[in-house]
């Protein structure tokens, strides 16, 4: 066997390695965040960001803000509500919900969230979300965890929501 260049084998030992190690890393990233196949980081987190500017008007009962992430064509699909058709009556049950004084916090469940990219229309993210409620004079109780589907329409850069299915409301505890 001729004498092997020691350069090369340094460098095949630390681009195998190297290479070897960027993709057990991808794997834990997407295995942590449920990246699909055809998704990508970007749209996971182009996605998560969405979320979370939704969940942060509704959260303040910011009106204004909170409409401007859906579609007027809207429909919401909740187990136990039935179908609401159009953003104007998602308004109105938003509107009702902050005059009351509900006091209602969302947050997203940590890595319970999955991306997959639509093609030609936006994306799907499934996931879990909490909600919290406080009654006056109390401090703020869990209501439950409960799954989501929301349907992004991405349309001139712009993504918003067009259709929502929220389910497992089996117990709602809001006492």
């Amino acid at each position: 066997m001729k004498n092997q260049n020691p350069q090369f084998l340094i460098f095949f030992i630390f681009f195998f390695g190297l290479s070897t190690a960027q993709v057990k890393k991808a794997e834990i990233i997407q295995t942590k965040n449920k990246i699909s196949n055809k998704g990508s980081a970007e749209l996971f987190n182009k996605i998560l960001k969405e979320d979370s500017l939704v969940f942060e008007a509704f959260n303040k009962c910011d009106t204004l803000s909170y409409r401007k992430h859906f579609k007027d064509y809207l429909e919401f699909y909740h187990d136990l509500g039935g179908l609401t058709v159009g953003i104007e009556n998602e308004m109105k049950s938003i509107r009702e919900m902050c005059s009351r004084g509900s006091n209602i916090r969302r947050e997203l469940v940590v890595g319970s969230m999955e991306v997959y990219p639509l093609k030609n229309y936006g994306a799907v993210q499934i996931a879990v979300h909490r909600f919290y409620h406080r009654n006056q004079g109390q401090s703020e109780k869990l209501s439950g965890e409960y799954k989501f589907i929301h349907i992004w329409q991405l349309t001139d850069g712009v993504w918003k929501i067009s259709r929502i299915i929220s389910y497992g409301h089996d117990v709602m505890n809001n006492d």
